[in-house]
């Protein structure tokens, strides 16, 4: 059975995304430690990203550093959260978020209900400064 972010890869299930290309994707995250919370997953279905092959984890990983790049921008964040704990999701995938507190670390302090409206304005922010950052080419419209 796919996995719940096979099928939002797949479009089974609506995403906000802000990346594609042969590799990976990311989206944003629909319970956000703050908005702009983004998952960079790469497609292939792989439990745990110490078994993502080599080459792939650092694909995942500098795409995820181009996402926090332009989360810092787009965002006015002070620093940029990275995480992979995967209990959640059998695939593996990275949490990048804009931060401006320590607080934004706690694993406890997520947003439950995100205004639509809210989601994808920072998700078309997001993207725009993805584009200007020069990605233009893996930044799908929507």
């Amino acid at each position: 059975m796919a996995t719940l972010f096979t099928r939002i890869i797949d479009g089974d299930i609506p995403g906000r995304f802000v990346w594609a290309d042969e590799i990976c994707v990311a989206f944003l995250t629909i319970q956000p430690r703050r908005l702009g919370h983004t998952m960079v997953v790469p497609r292939a279905e792989v439990d745990q990203w110490v078994d993502l092959p080599a080459d792939v984890a650092a694909h995942v990983f500098a795409v995820a550093q181009m996402i926090g790049v332009a989360q810092r921008s787009a965002f006015d964040a002070q620093r940029i959260g990275v995480l992979i704990e995967g209990y959640e999701v059998p695939h593996a995938h990275v949490h990048v978020w804009p931060s401006r507190t320590p607080d934004d670390f706690d694993l406890r302090n997520v947003m439950r209900e995100v205004p639509d409206a809210d989601a994808d304005r920072a998700a078309a922010t997001l993207r725009e400064q993805l584009r200007r950052d020069g990605h233009a080419e893996f930044v799908p419209e929507h």
